[in-house]
């Protein structure tokens, strides 16, 4: 019964976590499935999200209230740094080689993580993210062999977890299935010359695109910052990469796959550090995506598409 709860306990702790993974991995996801591009400076959206976020929460305090507005600021104010970096960093090279965005990518990351270091009000120190004091429901009890009570819990800041990133998934299901936007999303993503060819604004479909993933980020962010309540400007590094990890071992391009891959990925980390060793759950990570390149390079929900020549 012991070892029941402990895998109990990671099993909700994993999928708290993975659900933080799914979300940034769906801005990932979707930028790759429209332009091929991988945005690694898409990490370093999220670290602006917490920003916003804890300067927020710090001029008005602390409630349910506040938080939730914090999360729409940031939700607001962040896409406006994604399309910055669409429109400025990336647009020009849409037709360059890849290797010219990629690098693109992790020099924008790079002037990201750097330019918030030498703000002044932001600094290269920690700062601790104002959290909610928030009840423990237990989810199962029971007494060990020594008599010692065994509790399966979960905080309210995971379900506040679960209930954010369930929710936001779900809009961006309904936008990309539902409305006209998402359809535009789709052809674009299926051949986006034939899309212009149809009258489709590429350009403006890839910018919100670059919009909606930095949204995600940015509330990703601030659940993240909830559960680890500690920022930095670098916070978004280890994140980023596990979320990219997370996009390729669900299919990079398929949406479905990013919060499969994004929950897998939670699960594997948090039960390594609980049944294993937390100092090799980063190495698991990315032996996973090591294994999956080996095994399927297209990913547990992704297609392989065979290209002519």
């Amino acid at each position: 019964m012991t070892l029941l709860a402990q895998v109990l306990q990671q099993v909700v702790n994993g999928l708290a976590l993975g659900s933080i993974y799914a979300l940034i991995s769906l801005g990932y996801t979707m930028v790759y499935g429209i332009v091929r591009l991988i945005n690694f400076a898409h990490g370093d959206l999220l670290t602006i999200g917490a920003f916003i976020a804890y300067f927020f929460i710090l001029a008005v305090g602390i409630n349910p209230i506040t938080l939730t507005l914090a999360m729409v600021l940031a939700m607001v104010i962040t896409p406006l740094f994604g399309y910055s970096l669409e429109r400025f960093a990336y647009r020009p090279l849409r037709e360059a080689p890849r290797i010219n965005s990629l690098i693109t990518a992790i020099g924008a990351s790079i002037l990201i993580e750097n330019g918030l270091r030498v703000i002044p009000f932001i600094g290269t120190e920690f700062r601790r993210f104002p959290t909610l004091t928030l009840n423990q429901w237990v989810l199962m009890q029971n007494l060990d062999e020594h008599g010692q009570i065994i509790k399966v819990t979960v905080s309210q800041t995971q379900l506040l977890v679960f209930a954010v990133a369930a929710l936001l998934m779900l809009v961006l299901v309904l936008i990309v299935d539902k409305t006209k936007t998402g359809k535009a999303m789709r052809a674009t993503s299926y051949d986006m010359k034939a899309a212009a060819l149809m009258g489709i604004n590429v350009n403006r479909i890839v910018s919100i695109t670059f919009i909606i993933g930095s949204a995600l980020a940015a509330a990703a962010g601030i659940l993240f910052a909830s559960s680890y309540p500690q920022i930095e400007p670098y916070m978004g590094i280890m994140p980023g990469l596990k979320a990219f990890v997370a996009a390729v071992l669900g299919g990079i391009g398929s949406i479905p796959g990013a919060m499969l891959g994004g929950l897998i990925l939670g699960l594997a980390e948090t039960l390594t550090k609980g049944f294993i060793s937390s100092q090799l759950s980063d190495a698991v990570v990315f032996l996973i995506l090591i294994i999956i390149l080996m095994v399927r390079p297209s990913g547990l929900l992704g297609q392989t598409i065979k290209e002519k020549v």
